[in-house]
């Protein structure tokens, strides 16, 4: 029997995530284990009168890719991506690997060269994000590789994440419940969005950043699903204190645990972890941005409540805030610019305050206003 809650997801990405609409081409980027959603989402896209473009993988290309590609072709970059990232009006990216850490034990001078050569497309994305000529959304269909790190067997994993993407059965009409994020999410912006200094306060963290000029989004469904976050990029120079992160940072496959940063005019200055420093500290000297920071960020979406070792799910988390080093999205007013993009995660639901300009708004993980 098909699972109505697949199809309820690929509406959600096609009519409030990318808005398809008649002549818009498409990118559908995914593993062959995604298959029940690609499908969804090919019918869901035709069905708006969109054009969908297959960008099928193999679920351990990226593991063979890194085994033997040489040193030009890890500078090689992918020409049908690119082309889609630079002409396209959208992409949808299924993350659906079967395993989350076939990339460990890949040297980091090798990831960090590949990453140089993606960030290309990054950039791309970014840009076009921006000036909103490219509609781009990421989400995830559950595999045991998923499961097994979130420390839940197949079915409570897929329970999860229809759940946190609201397209479950109990959610009647996903899209609209996503629009009313959007309201909701908006009334939290006016009262940020305008003023100068952030401060952040707690056990884990004492932290100052500036967002005057910036701009915060609203992540409501639009660019991940599930969502539920509101961001901004901070003024670059403007970062100073300490925090120490109190879940893991994967990035690559490595997991990287105990994170403690220390910031002054806007640099990581020191870095240390329990585990897997090198790895940080190799990611952090990617390039000249990659140890400013590119976002800060207050998660929203409450039925997300344990870590599960997915960034997609995680920064979501209600009650928690979280960063990142490198690159800025400059729909945010962020000029910070780097190959990498790393969000790192601090919870703040106990003993601690976000201020602004001295007023408390957000405290033990709840807005106050």
């Amino acid at each position: 029997m098909a699972d109505i809650r697949i199809d309820k997801l690929a509406r959600i990405l096609v009519e409030h995530s990318a808005r398809i609409g008649p002549g818009d081409r498409v990118a559908i980027e995914a593993t062959i284990a995604a298959e029940p959603l690609v499908r969804a989402l090919f019918i869901n896209i035709l069905k708006s009168g969109g054009h969908p473009h297959l960008l099928i993988d193999l679920v351990d290309k990226d593991e063979i890719f890194m085994a033997y590609a040489n040193q030009e072709q890890l500078d090689f970059i992918p020409a049908f991506q690119h082309l889609a990232y630079e002409q396209f009006e959208s992409r949808i990216r299924i993350n659906s690997s079967v395993n989350t850490r076939a990339l460990s034990s890949v040297e980091p001078a090798r990831q960090s060269r590949r990453q140089k050569a993606l960030s290309k497309i990054l950039q791309l994305q970014m840009k076009r994000g921006a000036e909103r000529t490219f509609r781009w959304v990421s989400t995830l269909y559950p595999t045991n590789a998923f499961a097994m790190d979130a420390e839940m067997s197949l079915r409570e994993y897929e329970d999860f994440v229809f759940r946190a993407c609201h397209a479950d059965e109990d959610t009647l009409d996903p899209v609209a419940f996503w629009d009313d994020v959007e309201k909701r999410q908006n009334i939290i912006i006016n009262c940020i969005e305008g003023r100068d200094q952030v401060q952040v306060r707690g056990p884990n963290v004492d932290l100052q950043l500036s967002i005057k000029g910036r701009t915060f989004q609203n992540a409501s469904g639009q660019h991940n699903m599930p969502d539920g976050e509101i961001y901004t990029g901070p003024v670059e120079d403007s970062a100073k204190g300490w925090v120490r992160f109190t879940y893991p940072a994967i990035s690559q496959g490595r997991v990287v645990e105990g994170i403690e940063l220390t910031f002054e005019e806007g640099r990581v200055v020191k870095a240390t972890a329990r585990k897997n420093q090198d790895f940080l500290l190799q990611m952090l000297d990617s390039d000249p941005g990659a140890r400013y920071l590119g976002e800060f960020a207050i998660g929203t979406n409450f039925q997300i409540d344990k870590f599960t070792g997915n960034i997609l799910f995680d920064e979501k988390i209600g009650g928690t805030f979280h960063m990142a080093v490198g690159a800025g999205y400059p729909e945010t007013g962020s000029r910070n610019k780097s190959a990498i993009h790393w969000d790192m995660i601090c919870d703040l639901r106990q003993d601690s305050e976000i201020l602004v300009d001295s007023e408390v708004v957000y405290r033990n993980g709840e807005f106050v206003f």
